[in-house]
């Protein structure tokens, strides 16, 4: 098989050749885009689930898709230590200017830059460190139109960001379209900033604006919006994304390979799948390492199972362990002790692997030895460093599929 024919693609948010079982997501945000077109009300749409499932993939796919539908669009990706207002100053400034050219009234668009700059240029909350501080100092936002003072520029996030995307939204109905707001690693925005963002969308969708915002996150997403604001669980359409089915699985396999005139074995497939769980990243892992095993086609199970190892091997360096070396001792601890539990409920109950399964707090204390409170500095770094997420009070699990396979195989 020749390797540069090879069209799988592993990589962090790289979309794959075959965009394989995600139609139905698809679909609804056409739907979304038509509705707001007519002026029928809409809610903002929350991707949620593991790595690797696609989450960036599919925010970028609906990002092309408002495009195509003339929606001004921009994308920021969060971070924990950073506030929202630069990037979605950013991000808003894009997206209007992918709207200005339809404009019929430059005046317009240069008293909504005004307020952007002024909003974009209000001093962050004291408390983000130096860093951030050098950054605001240095940070150009390239608008030759002065501030615009008494409008999205009192200092207060929430009052400020109501008023900036009602403003942008109304540019956008000025041109019969909308504007479109993509937030990746959604569940990293501060507090303060996430109840200014639901309080915003809760405003726009009141008004009947044509305005939404489209995030990305872990499981915990909802959780992170519901402690924000009460009203969150009915502000927004949330869509849990998780692993291929077998033929969606097949279907991102085989598409490809047989743009190729590349086929697949059925044994093979049988194997691909049990081997990559149907989570897509994997999928595109297993499936690259076994085209470049493959002397020709069709690829065989003995194919998959000779290149099983190197992408595991992979898989253990890049995805899973670049992740394990950023824990402390007693963080790896903590995640060991989970790997273990999660493996026993995943037995008694599934009767699989499940390395999806909440495990309880208090069962990784007790099988540590421990009382929970002293294990509450480990589970809260690995909270905020992604690796751990907790959906529901008392129970936390792994942001990463099969992690805790991968932790059983590592030495103490």
């Amino acid at each position: 098989m020749d390797p540069v024919r090879n069209p799988y693609a592993p990589g962090a948010g790289q979309r794959p050749p075959e965009l394989a079982g995600r139609g139905r997501e698809l679909d609804v945000f056409d739907v979304v885009l038509e509705r707001i077109a007519r002026g029928r009300p809409e809610r903002s749409l929350m991707l949620t689930g593991l790595r690797g499932v696609g989450k960036t993939v599919l925010l970028n796919t609906l990002r092309s898709q408002a495009i195509n539908h003339l929606w001004g669009t921009g994308k920021i990706e969060a971070r924990p230590d950073q506030s929202l207002r630069r990037p979605i100053a950013a991000a808003l400034h894009m997206a209007v200017r992918e709207l200005a050219p339809r404009h019929r009234a430059p005046d317009r668009i240069d008293a909504f830059l005004g307020v952007l700059k002024a909003f974009g240029q209000r001093p962050a909350p004291a408390g983000r460190g130096a860093a951030t501080a050098k950054l605001r100092d240095r940070w150009q936002p390239g608008i030759d139109v002065p501030a615009t003072i008494g409008r999205a520029d009192s200092g207060d996030i929430e009052i400020d960001l109501v008023e900036l995307l009602s403003d942008a939204a109304a540019v956008a109905a000025d041109v019969g379209t909308g504007i479109a707001i993509f937030i990746d690693e959604m569940q990293d925005v501060g507090a303060e900033d996430v109840s200014a963002l639901c309080a915003a969308c809760h405003e726009l969708s009141q008004l009947g604006a044509p305005l939404i915002v489209v995030g990305a996150g872990l499981p915990h997403l909802p959780a992170v919006l519901s402690a924000a604001k009460s009203y969150s669980e009915r502000l927004f359409r949330y869509q849990r994304i998780d692993r291929l089915d077998r033929i969606a699985a097949d279907q991102a396999l085989c598409a490809p390979a047989d743009r190729e005139q590349v086929e697949y074995e059925q044994k093979a497939l049988d194997l691909l799948y049990e081997k990559s769980g149907g989570y897509p990243y994997f999928v595109q892992a297993y499936g690259k390492a076994t085209w470049d095993h493959a002397p020709r086609s069709p690829i065989t199970a003995a194919d998959v199972r000779v290149a099983a190892p190197e992408a595991e091997a992979e898989l253990a360096v890049g995805f899973f362990g670049s992740r394990f070396e950023r824990a402390t001792p007693a963080e790896r601890e903590y995640m060991r002790a989970m790997a273990t539990l999660s493996l026993v409920e995943g037995e008694e109950g599934a009767g699989r692997d499940d390395m999806d399964a909440a495990v309880p707090t208090a069962e990784i204390a007790r099988s540590l030895g421990r009382k929970p409170a002293s294990l509450s500095p480990a589970r809260d770094a690995l909270i905020k460093k992604g690796l751990i997420y907790s959906g529901e009070r008392g129970t936390v699990a792994f942001t990463v599929p099969h992690f805790g396979r991968y932790l059983r195989t590592q030495p103490a």
